[in-house]
């Protein structure tokens, strides 16, 4: 790793770094925003900055809605009222009020805070947007932004409240309410309000001016974040869920003839032929599964032959709903859109529909991701092929693994039923001037809610597989197989009486959580 020192604005100097993979600085309005951009920037591994070009193009934008603002043509959002009050021209002595009115009156959000991790990759994504130069907000007020990112300064965001359209209005208001000396800030475990941060870090609050408030909370910031914090979540989930129908397979002593690549070539979907070769490369060497090539039984059950099939249309979604934030991190998503200094053009860029359907999609993908993995729980448990019915030798006396396959048989139905998709519904608002919105605030929320379901249904399968595999020894399994099954062993014995299986199975979801198993 090379260290270079780089010298910015203020005279401060960060220590740059080069991998392979990851560049140290991130151009705000000029470089294409990544996911793993914003998970680095979010967790501190590198810093962001407002290169000379971003702020021309923030400074030409913004002398452009000045210009607006003191003329006599309405534009909406910078002399004008809001939504059904888009006919209501306001005067230049009134704009402030105006956008300070707007962040006041929308923040009505209820519900539990979204995790200050998604307030802050808010933060990074609208930094992003407002640096393209169509948005007329000031610079001081993206420095104020930027000062609140690298500071870890997390605005407390209510969950519940935006219809994603017009943009994430409640949840994007609540997250700048702090640069009015109003709203909470995360610190620690607790919240705090906004005017014990502001003076401890010595900031003063700040005055809107014209159309600034409109673009800060017209967009789709909070549907993205959402959407890519799931994303991340589920890069790794998929992987996982090879290594757990690996594990399974190698405890069933299953088939590894389903993922042999003739099948998958002449059915080639993207998803599909990736799973089988992951399969391929996860039981690899195993003498457990070469002891029993030549035997009789001439299938595996769907949960284990249809892996490749079933885990890789769950990657095509993945990979579908990529593509879409992709597009959406490097978009302006507010309104008006600011073209030049006489055309101001009203539209909808703030509608959450491209995110949301695709969300939904993304949603059901994973669910079925739990609905395979509790099958091969199932198929664990029923005594077949040389292992113990409920994966103890001493039955009666001992239920062994009989109960935790109702949790997974649980979180499956809970997750079933949060699959409903919110973005084929729409409630009207504004005076029916909002006549069809969104829901995509309520599309990532599940999403994510499903991926929480997720993490716990693979921590019992690999408690369940880890169990078979013991009834395969003295045979070795694959590499991938052996090194995990020595991880869960670390923290979880093999079971030989009952005992209480809680603590087993939560040590193992804080391993899931915080991806410690090997995947690749």
């Amino acid at each position: 790793m090379v260290f270079v020192g780089i010298k910015f604005k203020n005279n401060f100097v960060c220590s740059k770094y080069f991998t392979n993979r990851l560049e140290a600085m991130f151009k705000y309005g000029i470089d294409k925003l990544t996911i793993q951009h914003v998970m680095d920037l979010a967790s501190g591994k590198i810093k962001g900055i407002l290169t000379p070009e971003a702020i021309t193009k923030v400074k030409v934008c913004r002398d452009r809605v000045e210009k607006m603002a003191n003329g006599s043509k309405a534009v909406y959002g910078v002399n004008t009222g809001f939504g059904p009050l888009c006919d209501q021209q306001i005067s230049v002595d009134e704009t402030s009020l105006l956008q300070k009115n707007l962040l006041l009156t929308h923040a009505v959000g209820v519900g539990k805070p979204i995790q200050k991790e998604l307030s802050k990759i808010m933060m990074i994504c609208k930094v992003h947007a407002l640096c393209q130069g169509y948005s007329g907000i000031r610079l001081e007020v993206i420095e104020r932004i930027l000062f609140f990112i690298e500071h870890d300064l997390c605005p407390v965001v209510p969950a519940q409240g935006s219809v994603g359209a017009s943009g994430d209005l409640a949840p994007l208001s609540h997250l700048f309410l702090p640069l009015l000396d109003e709203g909470e800030f995360h610190e620690g475990e607790s919240i705090v309000p906004t005017t014990y941060i502001l003076e401890k870090f010595k900031l003063p609050s700040l005055t809107l001016q014209a159309k600034e408030g409109l673009a800060l909370i017209n967009g789709t910031q909070f549907i993205l974040a959402h959407a890519i914090w799931g994303l991340d979540r589920m890069k790794y989930l998929l992987d996982l869920a090879d290594v757990c129908a690996a594990m399974t397979l190698e405890g069933f002593q299953g088939s590894g003839s389903p993922f042999k690549p003739e099948l998958h070539v002449i059915r080639p979907f993207k998803g599909t032929i990736e799973v089988a070769a992951r399969m391929r490369y996860l039981l690899e060497g195993s003498e457990n599964l070469n002891s029993h090539v030549d035997c009789k039984r001439v299938q595996d059950p769907y949960s284990i032959r249809c892996v490749p099939q079933v885990h890789g249309a769950s990657r095509n979604a993945y990979y579908h709903l990529m593509e879409l934030v992709d597009i959406e991190m490097n978009s302006v998503t507010d309104n008006p859109i600011i073209l030049s200094e006489e055309e101001a053009i009203s539209g909808g860029n703030f509608h959450g529909q491209p995110l949301a359907m695709a969300i939904d999609y993304c949603a059901l993908a994973t669910s079925e991701l739990g609905n395979i993995s509790d099958r091969r729980c199932y198929l664990l448990l029923e005594g077949k092929y040389g292992l113990p019915r409920l994966l103890t030798e001493h039955g009666g006396l001992n239920s062994g693994f009989m109960i935790p396959q109702y949790t997974t048989a649980a979180l499956v139905t809970e997750n079933k039923s949060l699959c409903f998709p919110p973005s084929a519904d729409s409630v009207p608002t504004s005076l029916g001037q909002e006549d069809h919105v969104s829901m995509g605030s309520i599309s990532g929320r599940k999403f994510n809610q499903i991926l929480d379901n997720l993490e716990k249904i693979y921590a019992i399968e690999l408690m369940y597989a880890a169990q078979a595999i013991e009834f395969r020894r003295p045979l070795k399994c694959s590499k991938v197989v052996e090194e995990n099954f020595k991880m869960i062993r670390s923290k979880v014995k093999k079971l030989e009486e009952d005992r209480l299986l809680k603590d087993d199975i939560y040590v193992l979801v804080e391993m899931v959580m915080n991806r410690k198993f090997i995947v690749k």
